[in-house]
């Protein structure tokens, strides 16, 4: 009568009755020790050990041969972990940067950003795309596409912004820039860093874990990768380089973006410049 006024079936009912009486029982022989005699000789053997970032196998193994505990490797790992023994917590723990700023600046040419990406294709496999966004408006100042990744084609997007946007790339034309980035082995090589404090540049390391710190040429490739290499397949490097070109010239005249007013990057600059004017 109770399972049909809260409209339940009774197998379920019955069921989920024998479950938790079988859970609240420990199935199978008695262990010889407690969970927290084990847990006591966990400690004692991670106290005693000279290493650390060991897991669970060689304490298993320690305590076996050492201190005769013969138990099971899982339910080692399993209090260890319940305890938060594993080797994760127990290493040097690095303090943890928390970004609570806006990366987005009011003016032009005060903060640009760098990132690399690769796209397949069938006859040259990886090829990579690296880019150069502008914090203000959102706008590809730079670009570049190549088999290889190294340093010297990171550094070829900023070049192509340092000469279209300040007429070269002579010493310390871009005096009071700075330059976001990542942690990538290409932006941490000391030919890419001295390369652009030649420029006058000042390097900005984006937060580690935290992409929202590099968050507007994150955003920039999402879109680009939304919009031309999502769902399809390109031959060659060639075609590559063809999508791209085409994507950018249409993305800075015509891509209206939220926070800009629903403007286009380069519609926002113009816009921002006549009112500085005025």
């Amino acid at each position: 009568m109770v399972c049909s006024i809260l409209g339940w079936s009774r197998s379920s009912f019955y069921s989920c009755r024998t479950r938790k009486v079988r859970l609240a029982s420990r199935r199978g022989p008695k262990p010889k020790f407690s969970d927290a005699e084990l847990l006591e000789f966990i400690n004692k053997d991670l106290s005693r050990t000279p290493f650390k970032g060991e897991g669970h196998r060689k304490v298993c193994a320690r305590l076996r041969v050492i201190d005769g505990v013969r138990v099971s490797r899982k339910r080692v790992l399993r209090v260890m972990r319940d305890n938060k023994l594993l080797s994760p917590f127990r290493g040097r723990q690095r303090q943890i940067k928390t970004h609570e700023g806006r990366i987005v600046t009011e003016v032009p040419n005060v903060m640009w950003a760098v990132d690399g990406s690769q796209i397949l294709t069938i006859n040259d496999g990886h090829v990579w795309l690296f880019v150069a966004v502008e914090h203000f408006n959102s706008e590809c100042v730079g670009w570049h596409v190549s088999k290889p990744g190294t340093r010297i084609q990171a550094l070829e997007p900023v070049s192509m912004g340092l000469t279209e946007v300040f007429g070269g790339v002579g010493p310390d034309v871009a005096r009071g820039l700075e330059l976001r980035m990542d942690h990538g082995s290409q932006y941490l090589s000391n030919h890419f860093q001295n390369q652009i404090k030649f420029w006058g540049i000042a390097p900005s390391f984006a937060f580690v874990s935290q992409p929202q710190t590099n968050g507007v040429v994150e955003r920039f490739f999402r879109t680009l990768k939304e919009q031309i290499i999502y769902g399809r397949i390109f031959t060659d490097i060639n075609q590559v380089r063809e999508a791209v070109a085409g994507f950018i010239e249409i993305y800075n005249n015509y891509w209206r973006l939220e926070r800009l007013g629903f403007m286009s990057p380069v519609e926002y600059r113009h816009h921002q410049l006549t009112r500085q004017a005025a």
